[in-house]
């Protein structure tokens, strides 16, 4: 039995260390440990803060996320304080939201994953003539050619389509030959290029996917001029509670939002479907297939198959806190579906209403095994962030040997679901979404209609029943990829009602009704803002007393998955997918951070501290060539 430490795990956003036990003579994982190793202290921060303020705050968790977690926070203002937002403001809301899941997944895919499927080594060996006849197969028989309901049948915008010649495949592998020949690898120098899985793709498909990752390092921020337009800036675009800042006039050339701005926005959701479409959806696909088909990659599942949770996703229009969150969401993937690996006929749904998330033991989290002081499960609204580092199973603090696996071993709490742990994410949306559909449980909308219509021409491509792909690294990587699909038909969607319903006249962007603290009656107040991240079901809790935050708590989807283990429910979905995964050499686990990096992690929700004067507290660099480490 060997242990294998990789620390740091690099390309994913924040600081985790790993610990494995490996059986070198089967590849069989046996144990596995995940610890976030960075504190997150936003929550401290916020406290006896103006509720208004805390979104521009609570949204620097993350630089990745962009204004995932602003969203959440205004949200839960809202919720605490009874505030609906007008219409223009919520189409945009939705706009921005798919924009944040369409841009986080496709720079996830190429620019932090990418390198676990494919080699530069690898592309070298590549055939130009052959990969450009790849070019043309993959968008032939590697599409899902589906639309929301906005489809237009002209566009005068520039189309964002892959070049498919032989002369330009072999610029390109010149371009890379310089770069090896050079050394310039960057964070990428350290990989195991000689890791067996890097066989099982052709080379033509190293090189193709290599060029797009180059393509779109320059192509993907057009995703973001949404944000540029409705909140200032990106990342950290702006919001406001009650609605949004960005004025509306239709005659005024100088107003954030008028008919010129309005034309960029259309041409950046036009260009983002033509990169899902054309690049995203194509590679990912051709990948996993190629993969699925040998036999890898398909386990890495974990909790996937047993529990995943949802929260609802893209309310079509204004709701009334969470009561009503997702009532009226196009993505109902709210609720828990447990043992959908059975299949979906035996997949069990457990609905996740409004009145659930007051229940203090339906939602929960527990620092059992987290470096805090409190123990207890608690619900979000009463939750604590008292650090308590003890550090490794000795008690050093400074040079870890082993993390204490029966004590306290991670920053990241662990967030229950009626005493259980649960998978999030876009997996677990599919999941969800698939199970209510198929069983009958809703009628599905335009959007559910798409998801199943994806899963089941995906299950048709690789020969094999959702039940059998979907838990597992390559059903987590083809969703991550569908989801952006979908991401970008909802913001083709919402902007054609943010449009029509200025056409009516509404030029409204917020209601300030509640905005100065005057008109809050005295009293406590409590608020639960909900969004369906890139990385899954996202909540923010707040707790207002006497106009001030009193307690606030974020429990992220990595918090969900990157969790320690719980002592009844045991582990959870970064552990559990690590134990569910073979190696093939120990000392180069490549298959573990595949898994692992299948979620898109976001460590860096843990790490978030100041001090009063403004002053550097400490200056960390994370080596790149640090990979991994055997002992």
């Amino acid at each position: 039995m060997k242990r294998v430490v990789v620390d740091p795990v690099t390309r994913i956003e924040g600081h985790l260390r790993l610990e494995i036990q490996v059986d070198e003579s089967t590849g069989k994982v046996s144990d596995a440990l995940s610890s976030g190793t960075e504190w997150r202290g936003l929550e401290n921060i916020v406290k006896d803060r103006d509720p208004r303020e805390v979104w521009a705050f609570i949204q620097r968790i993350c630089g990745v996320c962009t204004s995932a977690h602003a969203l959440a926070s205004v949200r839960a203002v809202e919720d605490a304080l009874g505030i609906k937002i007008p219409r223009n403001a919520h189409y945009i809301r939705n706009i921005m939201g798919g924009t944040i899941n369409s841009h986080d997944h496709l720079v996830h895919f190429y620019h932090l994953y990418a390198f676990d499927w494919v080699s530069p080594m690898e592309a070298l060996k590549a055939d130009p003539a052959a990969t450009a006849a790849l070019q043309k197969s993959l968008l032939d028989g590697y599409q899902l050619p589906l639309q929301g309901p906005i489809q237009y049948k002209f566009s005068g915008y520039p189309k964002i389509f892959p070049q498919a010649s032989a002369n330009y495949f072999g610029a390109m592998k010149d371009k890379l030959q310089k770069l090896v020949e050079g050394g310039q690898f960057g964070l990428f120098a350290a990989n195991w290029w000689n890791h067996p899985a890097y066989k099982i793709l052709p080379p033509e498909v190293h090189l193709l996917a290599i060029t797009h990752y180059l393509n779109l390092l320059n192509l993907q921020r057009d995703i973001v001029i949404p944000h540029v337009v409705f909140g200032g800036k990106n990342p950290h675009p702006h919001y406001v509670v009650g609605g949004m800042g960005c004025a509306i006039s239709m005659n005024d050339m100088n107003a954030p939002v008028n008919t010129a701005r309005l034309d960029i926005v259309a041409g950046a959701i036009d260009k983002t479907l033509d990169m899902i479409n054309y690049y995203m959806l194509p590679d990912a696909l051709a990948i996993c297939a190629i993969h699925a088909k040998a036999g890898s990659a398909m386990d890495g599942g974990g909790l996937s198959g047993e529990r995943v949770i949802g929260f609802g996703g893209y309310p079509e229009e204004p709701f009334a806190g969470h009561m009503d969150f997702a009532k009226t969401a196009l993505v109902r993937c709210d609720g828990v579906v447990e043992n959908f690996a059975q299949g979906v006929a035996n997949a069990k749904y457990y609905p996740l209403e409004g009145k659930d998330f007051n229940e203090k033991d339906v939602i929960v989290e527990t620092s059992r095994h987290s470096w805090y002081k409190d123990n207890a499960d608690l619900h979000p609204w009463e939750g604590k962030t008292n650090p308590n580092y003890t550090g490794d199973i000795n008690g050093d603090k400074a040079h870890w040997s082993y993390l204490d696996q029966k004590g306290k071993y991670s920053w990241v709490k662990t967030p229950k679901w009626r005493g259980k742990v649960c998978e999030t994410g876009p997996l677990a949306r599919y999941i969800i979404v698939y199970t209510k559909v198929k069983q009958s449980i809703i009628a599905p909308t335009w959007a559910e209609q798409m998801m199943v219509a994806q899963i089941d021409r995906v299950s048709a491509l690789l020969g094999m029943p959702p039940e059998k792909w979907l838990p597992s690294t390559v059903g987590r990587t083809i969703t991550r990829a569908l989801d952006a699909q979908i991401a970008a038909n909802m913001e083709r969607f919402f902007f054609d009602k943010l449009v029509n319903n200025i056409k009516t006249g509404d030029t409204t962007i917020a209601n300030t009704t509640k905005w100065n603290p005057s008109s809050w009656t005295d009293g406590e107040f409590k608020g639960v803002g909900m969004f369906e991240a890139p990385r899954g079901a996202l909540s923010h809790w707040v707790v207002i007393k006497d106009k001030k935050v009193k307690n606030y708590q974020a429990v992220v989807p990595t918090t969900w998955n990157a969790c320690p283990i719980d002592d009844e429910s045991g582990h959870g979905s970064f552990e559990k997918s690590m134990i569910d995964t073979h190696v093939a050499i120990a000392d180069q686990p490549l298959e573990i951070v595949r898994a692992i990096r299948s979620f898109d992690p976001c460590l860096a929700c843990a790490a978030h501290v100041y001090n009063s004067k403004k002053e550097t507290v400490a200056n960390i660099n994370t080596d790149p060539f640090i990979g991994c480490s055997t002992k």
